[in-house]
């Protein structure tokens, strides 16, 4: 079923902090999950579900970045069941396309989870092997040395079957182009800072966002429109680099301040209306005014306080 159009139950719901069982049978995880798979395989074969049987590895890709999303703004929200419920929905994801590959005999859901378990044990050597790492930051370069060595086995078995294979290997290897810019620019920049080529403090990348403002400035007054998006990409870079460094993932950070942007805005309209006039048609000084009255306060106190301001005028 698409994911934009499940139906929610409004009753029953459980209280916030309780995970819901799907039945009162107390089955194991691998039980429910060799149902769930059941379930996919079900609504894929003839006679099956229409949507679902139409799906393809690229119809589902919209999907599976939105319940990737949905996650997370479940995990902000505190609720367990909620959190519980999107990664279900996530999880789906993961078995729909193994279901696909299956039926194109590629590869099965076995193969998805037997690949992340051998990684696992075998980039932590420090815990079913006899390394031993002082600090997580050990662990990190100890993470990086082992994926490059399976890199370079990678790149030898492929030469071996005459495939192609980039000649020399780098240590950004594996961040994927197609991740959204700022996650793959955290990424790029993450992987440098393991290998030492980082700041030593906040300043520094700071004063590379104000070296890069005053670029795009300079761009601007000779209207060079490709100038303009070089410099403005650098500036978005530095800045993804400055989140990295203080430890916030931008793509969250950005997503909350859409969302501060979005409830003040909305208030201002609300406001706008109270006075039987549309935000729209306000000249661009009650604009400014209902916006930092928003922006102070978040509530209706704001706007008696810009009513107070203006009768004081």
């Amino acid at each position: 079923m698409p994911a934009r159009t499940k139906q929610r139950k409004k009753t029953g719901r459980p209280r916030r902090g309780k995970i819901p069982r799907a039945n009162q049978k107390q089955w194991s995880a691998g039980q429910w999950f060799e149902k769930l798979i059941g379930v996919q395989a079900r609504l894929r074969a003839p006679g099956g579900c229409p949507w679902d049987r139409e799906q393809t590895h690229q119809s589902l890709r919209t999907y599976l970045i939105e319940e990737a999303y949905e996650v997370l703004e479940a995990l902000e929200s505190g609720n367990d069941a909620k959190f519980a419920e999107e990664m279900g929905d996530l999880l789906l994801q993961i078995v729909f396309h193994s279901q696909i590959a299956r039926e194109e005999g590629r590869f099965t859901v076995a193969d998805v989870i037997c690949e992340i378990h051998d990684k696992l044990i075998r980039r932590h050597p420090h815990v079913f092997g006899e390394a031993r790492v002082k600090d997580s930051r050990e662990v990190l370069r100890n993470w990086e040395q082992i994926k490059a060595e399976e890199r370079r086995s990678n790149k030898k078995d492929k030469s071996r079957a005459g495939k192609s294979a980039p000649d020399e290997p780098s240590l950004l290897d594996g961040v994927s182009s197609g991740l959204p810019a700022t996650l793959e620019g955290l990424q790029l920049t993450r992987k440098a800072a393991r290998i030492g080529f980082d700041w030593n403090d906040a300043s520094g990348v700071i004063a590379k966002m104000l070296e890069e403002t005053e670029e795009l400035r300079a761009a601007l007054k000779i209207k060079n429109q490709p100038r303009i998006e070089e410099e403005l990409g650098d500036l978005l870079f530095a800045a993804v680099n400055l989140s990295r460094f203080l430890h916030v993932d931008p793509e969250i950070a950005l997503k909350k301040a859409n969302a501060k942007f979005s409830r003040r805005f909305r208030t201002m309209e609300a406001w706008a209306r109270e006075t039987g006039r549309e935000f729209k048609d306000l000249p661009r000084e009650e604009m400014e005014a209902l916006w930092n009255a928003a922006k102070t306060t978040e509530g209706k106190s704001g706007l008696r306080e810009l009513s107070e301001a203006q009768a004081r005028k």
